[in-house]
């Protein structure tokens, strides 16, 4: 294997050439903090946001297209948990929740994605920039965790054997820390070849699968845990060749200007009815908890 890898706010991506397996790992830390510190979220909302900003980097480092994005985006009824969205887009991540505190209130301290959601769907969308490609796949929510939720999206959409691991935590000093292991099967080592004929059966996948999942929690949440030692401990049987790091960072798209823009289509009247008493027209960022406003002077 390589040099060691930066442990904190990075994707790095890796291959077990002679498994015929490709994987990634990720961290977060300090990026995660600015996420969550945005929004003051209970406990078990901050961990299932955490989890899923892992998850969407762990997907959305594997675009080629540089202005790619990957959105990732859990929604059900009746559950304490209405609506969960992140995405990725150059190494920038950024999510929000939204919630019924009243329901979140009446749940177990341990729920399962089920005991969150209730019924309802997970939808992964890859844009591609470059060509303008978009591909969606939509499976319900399933499982007991986000991680199996996702597992089912790669076996029902990709017909990719997947192992994902999702963790998070909050350390002594009130930091969070959040980690995620994703391992896939490749047929007979070719990335182009039709996923449909990948057998999951396969002797060598089950190698691959068996030595990932022992990936413990401390090992994915550990700041101190360079990857490379990580990825030791679960493969030193095999050769693993790394790829190089993708930084990761904390950011968000909201934009006055678009805002303004948008706002601006609509008739005079209906601008008047969308101010305040004061004549401000308020446009709230979900994502970064930022409130925008507007005069309708301005217009």
């Amino acid at each position: 294997m390589t040099s060691e890898i930066s442990i904190i706010d990075t994707a790095v991506g890796f291959t077990i050439p002679a498994q015929h397996a490709r994987g990634r790992l990720v961290r977060l830390g300090p990026a995660l903090d600015r996420v969550l510190g945005a929004h003051g979220y209970p406990p078990v909302v901050e961990k299932l946001l955490a989890e899923a900003m892992v998850l969407t980097a762990l997907l959305g480092s594997t675009l080629k297209d540089e202005e790619g994005q990957l959105t990732l985006q859990a929604q059900a009824e009746g559950g304490a948990i209405e609506l969960l969205v992140a995405d990725y887009k150059s190494g920038v991540i950024r999510g929000y929740i939204r919630h019924d505190a009243e329901r979140l209130a009446e749940i177990p301290a341990d729920p399962s994605l089920f005991g969150l959601f209730g019924k309802g769907y997970l939808a992964i969308t890859f844009d591609q920039a470059t060509t303008g490609e978009r591909y969606q796949g939509i499976v319900p929510l399933e499982g007991g965790s986000l991680a199996e939720a996702a597992e089912a999206y790669f076996s029902q959409s990709e017909q990719l054997p997947s192992l994902v691991r999702l963790a998070a935590r909050r350390l002594p000093d009130g930091r969070h820390v959040a980690g995620g292991l994703l391992v896939q099967h490749l047929p007979e080592g070719e990335e182009g070849r039709d996923r449909i004929h990948t057998r999951l059966d396969h002797p060598e996948w089950d190698h691959v699968k068996a030595l990932a999942q022992t990936v413990t929690v401390a090992e994915l949440t550990d700041p101190g845990l360079s990857f490379e030692t990580v990825l030791w401990h679960l493969f030193n049987e095999d050769e693993v060749r790394m790829y190089p790091a993708v930084d990761l960072a904390q950011g968000c798209r909201c934009d006055p200007v678009h805002f303004r823009s948008v706002i601006a289509r609509f008739p005079e009247d209906q601008r008047a009815e969308m101010a305040d008493e004061n004549g401000e027209i308020h446009v709230d960022c979900e994502f970064c908890a930022s409130r925008y406003s507007l005069t309708l002077d301005s217009f």
